[in-house]
């Protein structure tokens, strides 16, 4: 059993995390624990304090009940929203407050993006402009290169729980560009689980979201990989699949 603690802000896609717990269909368990959102506001001083170091550390208590091996701060936007080296700061704080490794969803799709090997991104963000040239920022200090950014405008989480599939995808085809080797989907506010091998075959390439992202880097803080076969989880997850091996009789 392998048990990954997520810390959520408030409620807007946190079902996600379940849903992606059966498809894993493994001892892997990802209980979620909702951190206090503060002001529900995709904006820099609301942000801030909704990743406050307090914040945080008030809720891990109940993720060591749970049998963590792992905490992930489950935001994408509090926690870019520090800046590189002030992000670090941030789960450097946790893992203390913890007592366990420590990472956030930000850092997870900057180890996904050298887990794929890629480095040309596309950003299709629900953000407002401000707010998705931070993420542009955060992702160029971790040495990627972003070749296009959309900035949709969505000031709140809560509007950005209420979309469903064809929203997702559009937001995906709207955001990619010719240049990019993958696309990211950067809000953990919005709903992806049910759909990354169709957004994947929207675009074409691998497509990195949020809640996606956030799951795989808790189970690389605790040491433990997760495939699966075929595309239900996104290229992040794929294990290829390998025929057994032929026993050279004739059927």
């Amino acid at each position: 059993m392998t048990t990954v603690g997520l810390l959520y802000p408030g409620h807007s896609a946190e079902d996600d995390y379940p849903r992606l717990e059966v498809l894993l269909d493994s001892d892997i368990r990802l209980p979620v624990v909702h951190t206090d959102i503060g002001e529900d506001a995709h904006r820099v001083d609301a942000l801030l304090r909704m990743g406050a170091a307090d914040r945080l550390a008030a809720r891990v208590e109940q993720l060591r009940l749970e049998g963590a091996e792992s905490v992930v701060w489950a935001c994408t936007s509090g926690s870019f929203v520090y800046g590189w080296e002030g992000a670090h700061e941030q789960i450097r704080s946790l893992a203390l407050a913890a007592g366990m490794p420590a990472s956030s969803t930000s850092f997870g799709f900057a180890h996904a993006l050298r887990e794929l090997g890629a480095q040309r991104v596309a950003v299709a963000a629900t953000y407002p402009e401000d707010i998705t040239a931070l993420f542009t920022a955060f992702l160029k200090a971790s040495g990627a290169e972003v070749v296009a950014d959309r900035a949709s405008g969505i000031v709140t989480a809560a509007e950005v729980g209420t979309w469903g599939r064809d929203e997702v995808l559009e937001l995906a085809r709207a955001g990619d560009h010719p240049d990019a080797e993958v696309v990211l989907l950067p809000d953990t506010a919005l709903h992806t689980a049910a759909y990354l091998a169709d957004l994947e075959q929207a675009v074409g390439k691998p497509v990195l979201t949020a809640n996606q992202v956030t799951v795989w880097e808790g189970l690389r803080l605790a040491e433990r990989r997760a495939w699966v076969y075929g595309p239900k989880l996104g290229k992040l997850f794929e294990k290829e699949f390998e025929p057994p091996e032929q026993s050279g009789h004739p059927e």
